[in-house]
């Protein structure tokens, strides 16, 4: 009796000894996963603030191409070169940038575009002739390079597994600051001079870039990757997905610039004033905003090809209803066709991360970023060629068969996904 008791009495002795340290672990693990958290959280916040600003930049200019053609009795041919030598910038840089922040770190490289882009604007505001303004808007389509790629980075690092909804967050962003900014670059336009504009958006742009150095964490060059170890086989695999993935993110820009090319001349046809084709833009606008906002969470609950199958089917049949309709049963279908028409994005930026290694997020979204800025340049080209021989209603049919093409592209994504799972 003496020796059981003695080893029962060790025995309870011993569990409220133990007890204290697996509180202790389940404490320090669920603090550590509300920091993580946190600090996703802030990442999210920056790299949308980013986004917000840089995309603001892009779209401002055309607020400035009225005013530069006064100043400088510009055609619109070479107002179309100025806005090209900052997109081209824009769209040529993102593969070095992916390289530059694998040395440098994807914080410092952010915010050096960032005060890069508003030396740009900033230098815009000081030129003296046309020459020094094209040099700076190409400064500052440069900085605006490395955004794209280095924030959806950063918010895909962040959130690992969980990111394709942030990432569709951070989309939306973008939308916000084209809306905000141009706007608020017409209201400083009443009441200032255009150089004293520009210097007060370049401003604003050091700013953002002050808050990105505070406020952003640092983005490891290595997340825990998504699927499996790397393998030669599994390598060259990802590369077809992303290929695939590529050509449907290419077909889909295509889709959206050329029915906003012909949308204006449809609305007119049907008796609208140029009142009412701004409005009709509006609606789109807002539409998209909100598609890319609501269809990178649905990507991660309904999955992403039953999400893009039903948006590209969506946008294919709203184009067709737009053509089809009078005047204000078309205005009324115009947010709905926006949500479909942007919302796709989302669900493809998010899907980036899945097709690459952890070490390669930044060049993959750079050469995506890069293969839908080119299909957006190019794709008005080539409609409105269409549209010159076959008429801008022909032309938009074509746009909806080409959201149709998608689908499947998309059936073959899908499938090559689910068999790397």
């Amino acid at each position: 009796m003496t020796v059981t008791q003695s080893v029962q009495s060790e025995i309870s002795a011993a569990t409220p000894r133990k007890a204290p340290k697996l509180t202790q672990l389940a404490v320090f693990s669920a603090a550590n996963s509300r920091a993580a958290t946190a600090r996703a959280h802030r990442t999210l916040a920056i790299a949308g603030l980013a986004h917000a600003l840089h995309d603001g930049f892009t779209d401002m200019i055309y607020v400035l191409l009225p005013v530069w053609q006064a100043q400088f009795a510009l055609s619109y041919g070479a107002l179309a070169v100025l806005r090209g030598l900052y997109v081209g910038a824009l769209a040529a840089l993102q593969v070095p940038v992916g390289h530059l922040a694998r040395h440098l770190g994807v914080r410092s490289v952010l915010i050096c575009g960032t005060l890069l882009s508003a030396l740009g604007y900033a230098l815009a505001g000081l030129s003296g002739g046309l020459l020094g303004l094209c040099a700076a808007l190409a400064l500052a389509g440069a900085g605006g390079s490395t955004q794209h790629p280095l924030a959806s980075a950063a918010v895909s690092r962040a959130y690992g597994p969980r990111a394709r909804g942030p990432l569709g967050t951070y989309n939306f962003a973008g939308d916000l600051g084209k809306a905000a900014l141009p706007a608020a670059v017409s209201v400083l336009l009443t009441v200032m001079r255009w150089r004293l504009a520009l210097w007060v958006v370049a401003a604003l742009g050091v700013v953002v870039a002050i808050l990105i150095g505070w406020l952003l964490p640092p983005v490891g060059d290595k997340a825990p990757t998504q699927g499996a170890a790397a393998t030669p086989r599994r390598d060259r695999a990802s590369r077809r997905g992303f290929g695939l993935l590529l050509t449907i993110g290419a077909l889909d820009s295509a889709v959206r610039m050329a029915f906003l090319l012909f949308l204006p001349f449809l609305l007119h046809a049907k008796g609208a004033t140029l009142t009412t084709v701004g409005l009709a833009l509006s609606l789109v606008f807002i539409g998209g905003a909100l598609g890319k906002a609501a269809c990178g969470w649905l990507g991660a609950r309904m999955g992403i090809l039953a999400t893009v199958v039903v948006t590209e089917a969506g946008t294919a049949a709203a184009i067709l209803a737009v053509l089809a309709l009078p005047l204000i049963p078309s205005l009324a279908a115009l947010p709905l066709l926006g949500v479909m028409l942007n919302g796709t994005s989302s669900v493809l930026y998010g899907t980036v991360p899945e097709l690459v290694p952890s070490d390669r997020i930044e060049r993959a979204f750079a050469v995506f970023y890069s293969g839908t800025l080119g299909s957006s340049a190019l794709a008005p080209i080539l409609y409105g060629r269409l549209g010159d021989i076959a008429g801008p209603v022909w032309a938009t049919a074509a746009a909806a068969l080409t959201a149709l093409a998608v689908v499947p592209f998309m059936v073959m994504l899908a499938s090559r996904l689910a068999s790397d799972r």
